[in-house]
C-alpha cells in the first residue's frame, strides 16, 4: 500500500491522557474502618441525665462542712458568753483587781501595787473586822474609792490622843506604822454609830480618813483586800 497522504482517509483515533485515567484503589482503602470505641462512659449514661448524682452529692458534701462550721461557731459563741456571764459574776459578787494610787496606806501597801480584792467576804461570810484592810466608796464622793485598815466598828468608842488610838479605852497596836509616818493629832471620844465604820491610812500623818470625812457607812465597804499579787517579790495575802 502507499505511505501517500490520502486526504479523503478517517483520522485515526486520539490517545486518553493519563489525567484521565482511572486510578487504582489503594490498599488500604480495601480494608473496613475500624469501629469507634468509647474509651470511657459518657456522665449523662453512666449516673443519669446530665451527672445529678455527682453534682448532688457534691452539694450535700459541701452542705454538710457548712453545718459543722455552723455548729462549732455557735459552741464557740456560747463559750464566750458563758465566760463573760462568769466573769460578770466573779467581779460583781466575787472578786475584784485593783491598783493602788497614792501613799496613805504606806508602808503595808505601796503607790501602784495590784491587789485581788474579795468581795463576797462581807457580802456573804462575815461583817468587817479591826484591823482589816478595806477597798471602800469615798462617802463624799462614791464615783471614787479608797484602801483603808478599819480601826473601829460600830458602837465602839474611839479617841485618839497624840496620834495614838484607843478603842474602847484600849490601846490600839499599831506597831506596824513607822514611826516617820506617826500623826499627833487628837480626835474624839465618840461612839461609832450603828452600820458604820471608822477606818484611816497607815500612813497616819499622809491619810485623807474618818479623821477628816468621819464614818464609812458599811454599804460603801466593797470588800476586803485579799491579796498583794504584783510586784511578785512583795506577793503576800491579808
Amino acid at each position: 500500500m502507499s505511505n501517500q497522504y490520502d486526504p479523503y482517509a478517517p483520522p485515526p483515533p486520539l490517545p486518553i491522557p493519563d489525567a484521565y485515567a482511572t486510578p487504582e484503589p489503594a490498599a488500604d482503602a480495601l480494608t473496613a474502618p475500624e469501629p469507634l470505641v468509647a474509651t470511657e462512659p459518657v456522665p449523662a449514661l453512666a449516673d443519669g441525665i446530665g451527672g445529678q448524682r455527682d453534682a448532688r452529692l457534691t452539694i450535700d458534701g459541701g452542705t454538710l462542712k457548712m453545718e459543722r462550721v455552723v455548729e462549732e461557731l455557735v459552741a464557740w459563741l456560747k463559750t464566750l458568753a458563758s465566760a463573760a456571764v462568769y466573769a460578770t459574776l466573779i467581779v460583781t459578787f466575787g472578786f475584784q483587781v485593783a491598783r493602788v494610787e497614792g501613799h496613805s496606806m504606806a508602808p503595808t501597801l505601796e503607790d501602784q501595787d495590784r491587789l485581788i480584792v474579795n468581795k463576797a467576804a462581807y457580802r456573804f461570810f462575815g461583817e468587817p473586822h479591826l484591823g482589816d484592810i478595806v477597798m471602800l466608796y469615798y462617802p463624799n464622793d462614791p464615783s471614787k474609792s479608797f484602801v483603808k485598815r478599819v480601826i473601829a466598828e460600830e458602837g465602839d468608842q474611839l479617841r485618839i490622843v497624840d496620834g495614838k488610838v484607843y478603842r474602847n479605852d484600849v490601846l490600839l497596836d499599831d506597831s506596824f506604822v513607822p514611826p516617820e509616818y506617826r500623826s499627833h493629832d487628837d480626835w474624839g471620844p465618840e461612839v461609832i454609830p450603828e452600820g458604820y465604820y471608822f477606818v484611816m491610812g497607815d500612813h497616819r500623818n499622809n491619810s485623807s480618813d474618818s479623821r477628816h470625812w468621819r464614818y464609812v457607812p458599811k454599804k460603801y465597804i466593797i470588800g476586803k483586800v485579799q491579796l498583794r499579787w504584783w510586784p511578785l517579790r512583795h506577793a503576800r495575802m491579808f
